[in-house]
Parts: C-alpha cells; sequence; structure tokens
C-alpha cells in the first residue's frame, strides 16, 4: 500500500510580506583562502580575472542573483585598518593578520570589494572596526566613500580613481563585541554603539543603516540590553537599524547537551539527523530573539540581521587547503533550505542574512583549487531559491511529521511559497528524512485554471557526495518532472534528502 501523502495547501491569494532579497546575501572575510585565490587572484594572474577578480566566481555569482556581499569580516573586521587598502597596491603595507595568522598584503582593499560589488550587482556590506579602531578611523571611512568631492577625504577617493560617492548604506558597528570583538558587556557595547553610530554621517545618497552586534547565540539578555538601550533613544531615536545575530551549525552548546564532533563528509545517517536538527534551532533563536524586540519594537523598525550562519564542522584528518575550508555536501545543500525557510517565517523582522563564507571557507557556495572554481551543492540551493528574492510570503499549511534528535525536533519536510510580481508563485520543499521517500498533495488555491508547472530537484547517490575538479556535477540540480499537476493540486514523491524548487506560471 502505498504511504499516506502529506497534504500542504498554499493560499496563493493571501500574500503576506516581502521576502527581502537580502536574505541571500554572503559573506567575505579576510580569512583561509576566501579573499586571496578565492575571489582575488591579481591582475597578472594566469587565471582569468576582470581587474585582479576571478572570472568564474564572479559569474557564478551573478547566477545566483547574490544581492549583498558582507566584508572585511568578522572577526578580523576588528582589526583592519581601512587605510592600509586604499592607494596604488605597491605601496600598501604588508602585515600579519594576526587574527587569524596568516600573511596580510592588502591588496584586495576598499575599492577592488566595491569593484566586486559592481561586478556582481551585490550591495555591498561593511563592518566597521569598533574593537581597536577609532569613531573618527569609522567616520573617516564613511566620509571618504559616500561624501561628494569637494572634501579631503574625498578628493583622496576620486584620485584613487572614483570621482563619484559610492554610497554605501549598511554599516556594521563592530563584530561579535561580546567575543573576539573586545569581550564586552552589553551594557558597555549599548553605550559605545550609541557613540559610534552618532558620528557615522548621512552623505546624499547614502541613509545609513546601522548594524549594531547582536547577542551570542542564546544571549537574552544582551537582546534585552540593545533593544532597551539603543532602539530608540531619547536624543536619536532611529540610531539602531538593526541587530545581527550569528549562529553556526557545529554541534556546540547550545542547542547540544553533548559537545558533538561532526565532520564535512564523513558521516551517516545519525550524524545527518543531528545536523538537521541543530540547523533547525535557528528558528528558536529567531522566535526568541524576535519576542524581546516586539516588546521594545513592535512596529519592527529595527530588522534581525543574521549576517553569519552556515556549518562549521571538525578539522578533517588531513590538513585542508587552508585554514577553516571544508567540503560541502548534500546534507549542508538542506541546512541552507531550512535555514531559509526559517528566515521567510520571520520575514516581518528579519532583513538581511550572510553565509559564512562565500568562498573556501566553512559553508561556502564556491570553492577553488588552482584555475577551477566548483559550485557547491549550497550554490544550487541558493540558485533553486533564488525565485523568492523580493517576492511576496504565502501561508503554507499542513500536517507536518516532526523528527526528534538530541532532543530537538525539526519538521520531516519543510515547506515555504512566495509569489513574485509577475504573478509566479514558488513553493520550496526541504525533505530532511534521510533513508524514506515521501508523498505528497500540495493543493493551490486562488490560482488561475490555466496555471502551468515546472520544477527542479537537488538530490544525490549518496549522501555524503560532494563536488570536486574532477566531478564539479556530481550534486546538482536537474529539471524534474515526475509529478502531476491537475485542478490545481500537484501529486508527487520527493527522494530522501532532497530538495525541489516548483514554479507555477498563471
Amino acid at each position: 500500500m502505498p504511504p499516506t501523502p502529506i497534504t500542504l495547501t498554499v493560499a496563493a491569494d493571501q500574500p503576506g510580506p516581502q521576502i527581502s532579497r537580502h536574505l541571500f546575501g554572503q559573506f567575505a572575510e579576510h580569512l583561509g583562502s576566501c579573499v586571496y585565490d578565492g575571489l582575488w587572484v591579481g591582475e597578472d594572474s594566469s587565471i582569468p580575472n576582470i581587474r585582479g577578480l576571478r572570472r568564474d566566481a564572479v559569474e557564478a555569482l551573478r547566477a545566483i542573483r547574490m544581492p549583498n556581499i558582507r566584508w572585511p569580516g568578522g572577526c578580523f573586521a576588528d582589526a583592519y585598518h581601512w587605510r592600509n587598502g586604499i592607494g596604488p597596491r605597491d605601496r600598501r603595507p604588508r602585515m600579519r593578520n594576526d587574527t587569524w595568522g596568516q600573511i596580510e598584503t592588502n591588496a584586495f582593499g576598499t575599492h577592488e570589494f566595491l569593484d566586486l560589488c559592481a561586478l556582481t550587482g551585490a550591495t555591498p556590506v561593511i563592518c566597521g572596526n569598533l574593537g581597536s579602531g577609532t569613531v573618527q578611523e569609522m567616520r573617516d571611512w564613511v566620509e571618504y566613500l559616500n561624501a561628494p568631492t569637494g572634501t579631503v577625504l574625498a578628493d583622496e577617493r576620486a584620485a584613487n580613481g572614483h570621482a563619484e560617492p559610492y554610497g554605501v548604506r549598511y554599516w556594521g558597528v563592530g563584530n561579535e563585541s561580546w567575543g573576539c570583538g573586545g569581550l564586552m558587556r552589553a551594557e558597555y557595547y549599548a553605550d559605545e554603539f550609541r557613540r559610534y553610530a552618532t558620528y557615522l554621517g548621512n552623505y546624499e545618497k547614502s541613509h545609513l543603516f546601522r548594524i549594531a552586534t547582536g547577542p551570542g547565540l542564546d544571549d537574552y539578555h544582551w537582546t534585552e540590553v540593545m533593544m532597551r538601550e539603543c532602539s530608540a533613544p531619547r536624543f536619536n531615536p532611529g540610531i539602531m537599524d538593526g541587530l545581527s545575530l550569528h549562529y553556526y551549525m557545529n554541534g556546540g552548546v547550545p542547542p547540544a547537551k553533548t559537545q558533538r564532533t561532526l565532520h564535512a563528509t564523513e558521516f551517516g545517517i545519525a550524524e545527518w539527523r543531528t545536523v538537521m536538527a541543530h540547523a533547525w534551532y535557528i528558528d528558536e533563536l529567531i522566535t526568541r530573539h524576535s519576542a524581546i524586540m516586539d516588546r521594545h519594537d513592535p512596529a519592527k523598525r529595527v530588522k534581525l540581521i543574521v549576517d553569519e550562519w552556515g556549518t562549521w564542522y571538525a578539522a578533517p584528518p588531513a590538513p585542508a587547503r587552508s585554514t577553516l575550508c571544508q567540503q560541502q555536501t548534500l546534507r549542508d545543500a538542506l541546512v541552507s533550505a531550512l535555514t531559509f525557510h526559517a528566515f521567510f517565517k520571520h520575514a516581518e523582522r528579519v532583513h538581511m542574512a550572510n553565509a559564512a563564507q562565500v568562498c573556501n571557507v566553512l559553508h561556502s557556495v564556491l570553492l577553488t583549487e588552482g584555475p577551477v572554481t566548483i559550485r557547491t551543492p549550497n550554490w544550487h540551493a541558493f540558485h533553486l531559491f533564488a525565485s523568492h528574492q523580493d517576492a511576496h510570503r504565502l501561508p503554507v499549511s499542513g500536517d507536518i511529521p516532526q523528527l526528534e534528535d538530541d532532543g530537538l525536533t525539526y519538521p520531516r519536510l519543510s515547506a515555504a511559497a512566495s509569489r513574485a510580481a509577475d504573478g509566479t508563485i514558488t513553493a520550496t520543499l526541504a525533505h530532511t528524512d534521510p533513508t524514506e521517500p515521501v508523498a505528497i498533495a500540495l493543493k493551490l488555491t486562488g490560482v488561475p485554471a490555466t496555471s502551468r508547472a515546472s520544477a527542479r530537484i537537488l538530490a544525490a547517490g549518496n549522501l555524503n557526495d560532494h563536488n570536486t575538479p574532477e566531478t564539479p556535477n556530481r550534486v546538482a540540480a536537474r529539471d524534474w518532472h515526475d509529478f502531476k499537476f491537475t485542478d490545481g493540486t500537484l501529486t508527487t514523491t520527493l527522494p530522501p534528502a532532497s530538495v525541489a524548487a516548483i514554479a507555477f506560471k498563471p
């Protein structure tokens, strides 16, 4: 007897909040080979490049419609001094990156980063140095980038090749100030944020969006203090626009009761389930931090910015190509899908997110090896979900079985839907069960009878399959036709451990 299908209903005529395109952002830190060799190879490299930026990486990032990219860190941001990365490259100082124990040439600096943004169509997100910097230094960086010519700093920018203001809007004021950014208490950082943010000026076409360091995981006291002290101070009530949150799925505490050792490619069914449960924990973090934010800011003016997220596995037995470089499997694509769905669920509050990191570090969409750039299973997940960008969330209802691991529950099937401006409805399905298929009946209400359905699916022969220079498409999305769509209902069976995106066009 065939299994009873899970029945889901999408109310296509009840659009909700907009799913910000900025939820699909990336993060590039001067860490390992993320920037150097990953994004930047230099203009004299034999690797095809555009003004020193790896051409195939630029093309791959454009293909997933990368909406923004955060730089220069991360922990490195609070040790970075922007003046070291401007002007002629042969005059920039070489120095030690003490944060990650490597040499920093400063060949990739402010102008190179903004060139990357221009080439990929991404909005720049700059994280300023609060930990070892000064208010003056961060204030000057804003003026250097955003002021029209006629001031010393703006004229210096023009002399360095860019006469027009860049208009960089998104600014982080420090990073993880409770940890690598200074080991600060919430009360101390709140005062520092208010001081720094006051001096970050608005210029023509660049009304700033100031992002404060948010809590370390489940530090709800930090969120309480920041919202109380910074969401609406008496003399500048709009000073804080965003509050950050970082969460890495790494088997750590929280949410684990006992530290787990999880590996990137060496795993079985038990470790798969643990990763799914720990990945879905981000929903609890967002829910509880948002509840605190709602008490202080019921209008939801201050946005939650999840500007670091992804998987972080134990170091492999053999040395990785560079610091924190790890392979990506189908399991990581499922983590991405679950995380996106959590963001959509909280779209009223969550405005921006940045997967960590874009290339060669942790939860990457790209891995490079010599002249080859590999599109990881994560890249394919981002590609499948791109149609949700700036679409309006649609309600999805149904009785979805819950699974459990390590005392944490997570959905066997996670689903989300949205409607774009042209009327196209996208439904994405993440099937987390690694062993059994699942039958699905997906009903759409409020759609024309003439609607047409098309789909793509991401699956693999083995759970730990991954892409390499020799097999770059072992785990890749493909067109999928194994479904029926009649009278507004789509029926299908999803294979174990798979992600599907279905488009319904009027």
